[in-house]
């Protein structure tokens, strides 16, 4: 048996809130995107797929919001400076930081944002 990481799932509240979010992590996604159910973008050999509640309650049977943050997603930027440009592009159109960016132990540069979701978004080089 052949089994490989092929898709990862973001459930979102407004599809389009959730796309100009990632469009800002420089995910090339088309502006028709916007107003679909069921979105999905190659990135780096797999999938990322973006789902609105309604879809994930016929696909799951129900939905419960979730608490907690159980799964992170993290955006590699080519150089150091990028992480701080980043967050701040990210936290100056409105949305989230959660941890402004600092030099973590391991040596990466390192900061962390919400999605419109609430989903823990890391940004390192």
């Amino acid at each position: 048996m052949s089994i490989r990481l092929d898709m990862v799932g973001i459930v979102v509240k407004d599809m389009k809130r959730a796309l100009d979010f990632y469009r800002l992590l420089g995910l090339d996604i088309p502006a028709e995107a916007d107003n679909e159910k069921h979105v999905e973008v190659a990135q780096s050999g797999f999938r990322l797929a973006f789902d609105v509640q309604e879809t994930i309650i016929d696909v799951y049977g129900g939905w419960e919001e979730p608490v907690g943050h159980r799964i992170e997603l993290a955006f590699l930027c080519e150089r150091r400076e990028e992480v701080d440009e980043l967050y701040q592009k990210v936290t100056e159109r409105g949305y989230t930081g959660h941890r402004e960016p600092w030099d973590a132990f391991w040596g990466q540069r390192y900061a962390i944002v919400q999605d419109p979701d609430g989903n823990l978004i890391s940004l390192f080089a």
